[in-house]
């Protein structure tokens, strides 16, 4: 063998190992950078391009929806359930508008998601006279809106300092319970048509997390997908937040 190939058969591993490492730092910077890479391509209304906004599972499957359908679509159904008048839906698949006023069969997952985008640089807010800071009375005014009154708790005024987990919003003045009791089917039927609703509605409310029927909804996710909520000890139907809705809103500041 010549000098010029033994040299080749020693730089062969040496230009593996040179490779694996540069395989392994590109790995590392692009773990690190990926959320921010992500957050860059989001659109101005806070979508990732491609993907729709909102997503609706229907008997049909998957159905793929705008932010401004997706709150037009769950406002009619919330408002319709009581009877209201509600808007003008001609332009949303009727498949959507019957998933969402059926909510999802028993043992299924939430029939709506849409992608999450958290707000930045809000400021830090105090309680007001009703113990809900304004961010969260404004999620009170506009379910009270649309879905007129409703049975809440996890606030009173001057604001709550037990009852609820370690470091929990309510003590924050941050979040609201809607309860919907006893647990039935029609009443975890209602549940979701609100729960829908704040997932919708999450990124003009300033919501950070719904949690409702064993799953939740973080808009720090931006795939927006619901995920199964795991409950504390001993598991019972408060806890697994299967007798009311919960939602709470982003903390501003570093909360």
């Amino acid at each position: 063998m010549t000098n010029d190939g033994k040299q080749e058969v020693r730089r062969g591993p040496l230009r593996l190992l040179w490779g694996l490492l540069l395989l392994g730092v590109l790995w590392a910077v692009l773990v690190f950078l990926w959320p921010d890479f992500l957050s860059g391509l989001r659109t101005e209304g806070g979508s990732l391009p491609g993907r729709p906004e909102c997503m609706v599972e229907t008997a049909d499957g998957k159905v793929g929806l705008t932010r401004d359908e997706a709150q037009l679509a769950t406002t009619a159904v919330a408002l319709l359930a009581r009877g209201v008048e509600a808007p003008d839906t001609s332009g949303i698949d009727e498949a959507v508008l019957q998933r969402l006023a059926d909510g999802p069969s028993e043992g299924a997952g939430p029939s709506l998601a849409c992608q999450g985008s958290a707000a930045r640089n809000l400021q830090e807010q105090q309680l007001t006279v009703t113990g809900l800071t304004p961010r969260a009375e404004r999620v009170r005014e506009a379910m009270t809106e649309v879905f007129g009154d409703q049975s809440l708790g996890g606030f009173i005024p001057g604001g709550v300092g037990e009852g609820h987990g370690a470091d929990s919003t309510h003590y924050d003045g941050r979040a609201i319970d809607v309860f919907f009791r006893p647990v039935s089917e029609e009443n975890r039927r209602e549940g979701w048509i609100l729960a829908h609703w704040l997932v919708a509605h999450a990124g003009d409310l300033d919501i950070q997390y719904v949690i409702f029927d064993d799953r939740f909804w973080s808009v720090h996710s931006s795939r927006g997908q619901w995920q199964d909520y795991d409950a504390p000890e001993p598991g019972n139907q408060i806890l697994r937040h299967l007798d009311h809705v919960h939602v709470d809103v982003l903390g501003g500041g570093t909360g």
